[in-house]
């Protein structure tokens, strides 16, 4: 499996479980449309953009394109890289029936064809480059400090709050969140100050 550097950018949980058995990375869902009623998510992906850059991967429908088309306006251009891919028409195998265009999104598409999309698109593979052990906040890190397990949701929103994160990020994306923004020593100094 390949790591991707930059937050791989796509509108559902099924375009990101897709996209998880093809590469390694942080890959962001902006729930559809959802993203730009969420002001606390758009701004969480405004600094993953500006932290790593991203890879917008939307679905080649209408939708689609208007979400990227948005998207492209509220991050910084020079972060943000398009992958595209092809239209192909029939139905996902979650679907009883097509979508309104008739066109098989991100979900649908085979691992070759995203790996290709993101190859394409400029995404940087850092094949070769993993952490290594121990440079990364782990769930043990996490509880160790209190952010999880009994009691934790106080101290777990708290911490949002002065790291100026949405408070309602699951334990996994806290988790992502701060393995992009903040090295691990620097983390770990700020839950300490909390």
């Amino acid at each position: 499996m390949r790591r991707v550097r930059e937050v791989i950018v796509v509108e559902g949980r099924y375009d990101k479980n897709a996209l998880s058995q093809v590469v390694e990375g942080v890959i962001f869902e902006t729930r559809g449309f959802g993203i730009f009623r969420d002001r606390e998510r758009l701004a969480l992906l405004r600094r993953l953009t500006a932290e790593r850059g991203a890879v917008l991967l939307l679905d080649s429908d209408g939708a689609g394109f208007v979400i990227r088309g948005k998207l492209k306006g509220m991050l910084p251009t020079d972060r943000v890289k398009q992958a595209y891919i092809p239209d192909v028409y029939g139905k996902e195998r979650r679907k009883k029936a097509p979508g309104k265009e008739g066109k098989i999104g991100v979900e649908g598409m085979s691992p070759v064809v995203l790996l290709r999309a993101l190859e394409q698109a400029g995404a940087t593979f850092e094949d070769g480059e993993t952490a290594a052990p121990g440079e990364e906040i782990t769930k043990a890190d996490l509880y160790a400090m209190g952010l999880t397990g009994p009691g934790s949701v106080e101290r777990r929103r708290t911490l949002l709050r002065a790291l100026e994160l949405p408070e309602h990020l699951t334990v996994n994306a806290l988790l992502e969140a701060v393995n992009v923004l903040y090295g691990r020593e620097e983390f770990l100094q700020i839950g300490v100050r909390r």
